[in-house]
């Protein structure tokens, strides 16, 4: 076993679910996980943060993904310490293994920056949400202002290879604007607890257009 395989498989997810669980970002979790509601799909649900703030008494059936099989371990123990059923599968965002429809709500939280093709991802989502369903999305990404986004264009390159394909550059609310949503109200602050290069957040909620 190669020091690169262990990083990705064994001391990175560790690495994540910490850093996803500060204080600063479970405070945002809260703004938007409760939103969910009916039939609910969770892309990159391993780790299992969200799960603990989802409302169980409007939540109808649950299912996720998630490439890592490290971090579903987390997600798993997280829907039994839940105490609800799950359909938590082994799967990426680029083909998300449901039929078109199924889903009322699909929370995105802190992936879209690690997935291949975050267009064909947005496109996945819509496809599996009923018509008029809504994606939740709370995401990390290129700072509006110019001295961040300098910083975030140069430590990119070598970031997304020590941290899991995790870039710092991706659009969020007009990406999902992009892949046929419309968002009402979107909000986004700079994470204090972090530098302003990798601090940028933006989330909302979306519903399906057309």
């Amino acid at each position: 076993m190669g020091l690169g395989h262990l990083w990705n498989e064994k001391v990175l997810p560790r690495f994540i679910k910490c850093a996803c669980a500060a204080p600063e970002i479970t405070e945002l979790r809260e703004k938007v996980v409760p939103l969910a509601s009916g039939a609910v799909f969770e892309i990159g649900c391993g780790g299992g943060l969200n799960q603990a703030l989802y409302d169980a008494g409007k939540v109808t059936a649950f299912a996720g993904i998630d490439p890592s099989p490290k971090l579903l371990d987390y997600a798993r123990e997280a829907a039994q310490a839940k105490g609800w059923q799950a359909d938590i599968r082994e799967g990426v965002g680029e083909a998300i293994p449901f039929p078109d429809g199924s889903f009322d709500t699909a929370v995105c939280t802190f992936t879209l920056c690690s997935v291949h093709n975050e267009g064909q991802v947005l496109k996945e989502l819509r496809r599996i949400l009923k018509p008029g369903g809504k994606l939740l999305f709370l995401e990390h990404g290129l700072a509006p202002d110019a001295a961040p986004a300098k910083w975030q264009h140069r430590i990119e390159p070598v970031w997304k290879r020590v941290m899991g394909n995790c870039h710092l550059t991706r659009p969020v609310t007009s990406a999902v604007l992009g892949a046929g949503f419309a968002v009402g109200h979107p909000e986004h602050r700079y994470n204090t607890k972090v530098p302003r290069w990798a601090g940028w957040m933006e989330w909302g909620e979306a519903v399906k257009a057309g």
